[in-house]
């Protein structure tokens, strides 16, 4: 289990995510609001609970813009946490136009496995400055044009527009994550109809192609679905693991910007 559940909440913030064909830089309409608060709760093996993960939007500013400041949290709880401990703490500041990610935080502690960190992403210059403050050390290095960091991809993905995707149509999005720069990509499975929490919802189910090793089984061993509505949220994620399996649902929100259709049977 070491490891395995911060991995995977990690997964929760990079659940979904796509890749943009404008050329050019121009607003966005947004699928989210100031106020939004997104809750998973995160069970193992369909057998007991494993922990908790939140994603929340503020107001903030950043050099005189105006900024999303989005907040993600992930925490073991119960049984789990005596054994595996993780408190988890994400968080970017992003353009609300452009929804560039200007600077984002990483401080984590998985099993005594810590890390704290922050990246200030310079676009104009295309540099990003990593600040370890754990080891006392920064660094600069060279970026892409339109890269996300960890947490602003998936309020990126939310939107745009995503009517048009075929069944097997793979995406990409560019990341930069602690000293590197990765394509994530993920591949469209279809429509789906779920039954949540909340009642049945429509979705739009993805898998991401994660990198096969100890934590996961194969490549293609991450499923996740998201809301087919205006607001594109993660509903559920499914992991199959070297032991065991994880699965997130969307446990509560509240302030979404666009109605939740829930399906009502006749």
């Amino acid at each position: 289990m070491r490891k395995i559940l911060g991995w995977f909440f990690v997964f929760l913030t990079v659940s979904a995510l796509g890749q943009v064909t404008d050329k050019e830089e121009k607003p966005y309409t947004l699928a989210f609001k100031t106020g939004e608060w997104l809750e998973f709760r995160l069970s193992y093996s369909n057998f007991f609970n494993a922990g908790f993960s939140t994603v929340e939007i503020e107001e903030s500013t950043h050099k005189n813009r105006p900024v999303f400041h989005i907040k993600g949290h992930g925490r073991t709880t119960g049984l789990v946490r005596l054994f595996f401990k993780v408190e988890d703490d994400y968080q970017t500041f992003i353009d609300k136009s452009l929804l560039k990610p200007y600077h984002f935080i990483r401080n984590i502690d998985e099993g005594g496995y810590t890390k704290d960190t922050e990246i200030l992403f310079d676009h104009q210059q295309k540099v990003a400055t990593v600040k370890d403050h754990k080891h006392k050390r920064e660094e600069t290095f060279s970026i892409p044009e339109k890269v996300q960091d960890l947490l602003s991809a998936f309020y990126f993905l939310r939107c745009q527009d995503l009517s048009t995707l075929r069944v097997g149509e793979e995406m990409e999005i560019v990341l930069f994550f602690d000293k590197d720069t990765y394509t994530f990509k993920l591949k469209f499975l279809g429509k789906e109809l779920i039954k949540t929490k909340f009642g049945k919802i429509k979705s739009l189910k993805f898998r991401p192609l994660v990198q096969r090793g100890r934590v996961f089984r194969e490549e293609e061993s991450v499923e996740v679905w998201i809301s087919d509505d205006q607001n594109k949220m993660p509903l559920r994620i499914k992991a199959s693991l070297a032991v065991g399996s994880l699965v997130a649902n969307l446990n509560n929100f509240k302030g979404l910007a666009h109605p939740f259709n829930i399906v009502i049977d006749n």
